[in-house]
């Protein structure tokens, strides 16, 4: 029971670390990534803290390496995902009435631990399995998940203060209740935070959780669970499954008492599954919360008054990071024909510089793509363009899969605006660019807005204030991230909320207030101190 009103520390984002060469974190991790990488584990389900080894298993290996096996995750059947839901509805009973104090500990304890003793095998385990180099891995498995963890506590004492005013003799009260029942979540393989966090902010407002990881991200997912583990949470909390998609899926979302999907992932998926639990609607104790955040076309304008200097970085970075596998990586870019040859030139350079390899060796700016799926797709989409008379490959297009799935950065010109990967995400490292005639600039903004289904993030680059004016408002509704003379990457916890809408997703911004009020259900609360004995009003008399 609570006996005071507590502060909880003051949120502060987590220091990235730089990893120079003879840096002891930079040892540690190379060490780490080199015991893991020649180790074996044996990656679980988690039901009710128990570890569940069904002995059907598939093996984990590195998407830069593909033929060496790191370990195996077993997958459930049925009967497993129908356990884990019966169990996290028998620990919602006793979680839903911890103390928030009690829940706030326990995630403020996983950030301290991941600042510390985790940092390196949750970095190791991301570059492993997920083919992020250093510095990817660091801003992602280790910085961001502390930020979402520290953050979201501020945020939920944040909401529980916000309150409603009182009348004389009477005292108005809200709670903020979990749902009533239990939260699926659904994670994507390209971001270890944003695999915690789906089921770590429900849990944080008080809520019962099924986890399905991406299978691709099934390695850091175990470092995960060891990290809530050593931070208190108890059992039946957050349980984790792995196997058939459809299958988890159709017994989670057929049970009366799902009450809250939290998905990251594709929009074809996410569509599907909003439909499949409309057909259910009428199965459902309560009308379930629906977040997502999906695909993403993201795009980079630029105004001739832009520094070519400038608007190159931005698609080299914004693109090429982790092989342009961020939903919000840059993969469109509308670039007026006066700077052009400019931009050209300084992004042929950048781009020559970057070298491809295993996140093994730090100086590796481009590594691989997450399996020969992806590869295969992006390959055909490169080839495509090779062949077509209204694109010209003008950097990279080369890829290699015998070894790992490696795709050169590569850049497409094309004589269009609609070509196909203009409009298409690709989720891979190819950034397509179209030259736009100077005075044209005000179409041009009209063709980044209606283009494509998503509005996802996005970047303006100008020097003339007008001019960013003029795109802000014209862009208004193309991107829930908009970023001037920046890439449209890099979101960080506390500081740019993250999340888009049309086609991208239900905009809920994850590392914010706003997400962790879909995970509570408010009740209000009227307490009248001197209760009225007659009926009668003065107007009666």
């Amino acid at each position: 029971m609570a006996r005071g009103f507590f502060n909880v520390p003051v949120a502060v984002n987590e220091p990235v670390k730089g990893y120079a060469p003879g840096s002891k974190e930079r040892a540690e991790l190379l060490a780490t990534y080199k015991t893991m990488f020649h180790s074996n584990i044996d990656v679980p389900m988690h039901i009710n803290g128990k570890e569940i080894r069904t002995g059907n298993t598939k093996n984990i290996t590195p998407p830069h390496d593909h033929q060496h096996v790191v370990g195996q995750y077993h997958t459930a059947d049925k009967s497993h995902i129908n356990e884990a839901i019966e169990t996290a509805l028998a620990a919602r009973q006793a979680w839903s009435s911890v103390s928030w104090m009690e829940r706030a500990s326990i995630f403020l304890k996983a950030a301290e631990l991941l600042a510390g003793p985790y940092r390196a095998k949750m970095n190791a385990a991301t570059m492993i399995a997920q083919s992020k180099n250093v510095h990817q891995a660091e801003i992602d498995a280790a910085c961001e998940m502390i930020d979402f963890f520290r953050f979201n506590v501020q945020y939920m004492t944040d909401i529980f203060k916000d309150q409603p005013a009182s009348a004389p003799g009477i005292w108005n009260r809200v709670e903020y209740r979990p749902l009533e029942g239990f939260v699926y979540a659904i994670s994507p393989f390209n971001f270890t935070s944003i695999a915690a966090n789906l089921p770590a902010s429900a849990a944080l407002m008080g809520n019962v959780v099924v986890w399905k990881p991406s299978d691709h991200q099934a390695y850091s997912a175990q470092v995960i669970v060891d990290l809530f583990k050593e931070a208190g949470l108890p059992d039946g909390v957050i349980n984790v499954v792995y196997g058939d998609p459809v299958m988890i899926t159709d017994t989670c979302l057929s049970s009366p008492d799902f009450s809250g999907l939290h998905f990251t992932g594709s929009t074809y998926v996410f569509k599907e599954l909003w439909k499949q639990i409309g057909t259910n609607i009428h199965t459902y104790k309560t009308y379930p919360r629906i977040v997502g955040e999906t695909g993403g076309k993201d795009f980079i304008w630029a105004h001739n008054s832009a520094n070519p200097l400038q608007v190159a970085t931005a698609i080299t970075r914004g693109a090429f990071e982790y092989q342009g596998q961020k939903c919000s990586a840059a993969s469109r870019a509308y670039i007026p024909a006066s700077i052009w040859a400019d931009v050209r030139t300084h992004l042929e350079k950048q781009t020559s510089e970057l070298k491809m390899g295993s996140p093994e060796d730090p100086s590796n700016f481009i590594n691989a793509v997450i399996h020969e799926g992806s590869f295969d797709k992006i390959a055909k989409y490169i080839d495509a363009a090779k062949a077509d008379n209204d694109a010209d490959v003008i950097i990279g297009g080369n890829y290699d899969k015998s070894k790992g799935y490696f795709i050169e950065p590569t850049v497409i010109l094309a004589k269009s605006p609609t070509f196909s990967t203009m409009t298409t995400e690709l989720f891979g490292p190819v950034m397509t660019i179209y030259v736009y005639e100077d005075e044209a600039w005000e179409a041009s903004l009209k063709l980044v807005d209606e283009s494509t289904e998503y509005a996802l993030t996005g970047a303006i680059f100008s020097t003339d204030r007008y001019i960013v004016e003029k795109a802000s408002k014209a862009l208004e509704n193309a991107a829930g991230n908009f970023y001037i003379n920046d890439k449209p990457t890099g979101a960080v916890v506390g500081q740019q909320p993250f999340g888009g809408a049309r086609a991208s997703g239900t905009n809920d911004k994850a590392g914010s207030a706003q997400n962790l009020l879909r995970w509570t259900s408010v009740r209000l609360i009227k307490e009248t101190f001197v209760t009225p004995q007659d009926y009668k009003y003065p107007f009666l008399g």
